[in-house]
């Protein structure tokens, strides 16, 4: 067991007498959501609504993988990360990009955009979900400039509330909303501090 392991085991030890004490998630008003709009047998009109607040949230949509690399020549990466199980359809989209299927900690400054899989997107918000489980490596989708999170329709949904309803018992998830963003000083919003100040949402 490495040390890496052997921390997450102690961690699991010391949740475990709580699984049955945990708090019960909080209920709230449906009517305060946005995405009580939305049609919910009408898939385009989610995606269109989910395109929409990924502008809003200053981030990028692609629908499919056509335009991808062009957006990554336009950002200045010269080479990447792909989620191994991304690679058939990344080698297809990306032509001559090199990219790696392993993160190389000593090459993490190399490495101009990452693609990963994402669990899941949410339209209200224009967010995508990340979890663990999906990509091998999480660093893909923090560490470079430009992060394409790479969504199947299936797994897009209306709302939060369904996103937690769908989402809400894996152990760690992170919900993400655009770039990211910090604006601890003098209050002024500033993109791309603690991970990417690019973020793409590619459905497919």
């Amino acid at each position: 067991m490495d040390d890496r392991e052997q921390v997450f085991q102690s961690i699991r030890e010391a949740l475990a007498p709580l699984k049955e004490k945990r708090t019960p998630y909080p209920d709230w008003d449906p009517a305060l959501s946005d995405a009580q709009q939305l049609h919910a047998e009408d898939a385009a009109e989610t995606e269109a609504y989910f395109a929409a607040q990924v502008a809003v949230a200053n981030g990028r949509f692609l629908d499919g993988w056509t335009g991808l690399r062009e957006l990554l020549i336009e950002g200045g990466a010269t080479e990447g990360y792909v989620d191994p199980q991304l690679v058939e359809e990344a080698r297809e989209a990306l032509g001559e990009i090199p990219f790696a299927t392993r993160i190389d900690r000593e090459r993490i400054d190399n490495y101009g955009f990452g693609i990963t899989l994402a669990d899941g997107a949410i339209a209200e918000t224009g967010s995508v979900v990340l979890a663990d489980r999906s990509s091998p490596f999480r660093l893909g989708a923090l560490a470079p400039w430009i992060h394409v999170a790479v969504i199947r329709r299936a797994s897009l949904v209306r709302s939060v509330r369904e996103a937690v309803a769908r989402f809400g018992e894996d152990p760690n998830i992170v919900f993400a909303t655009g770039p990211s963003k910090t604006a601890d000083v003098e209050g002024i919003l500033i993109e791309g501090v603690h991970g990417p100040g690019c973020q793409v949402c590619l459905l497919v």
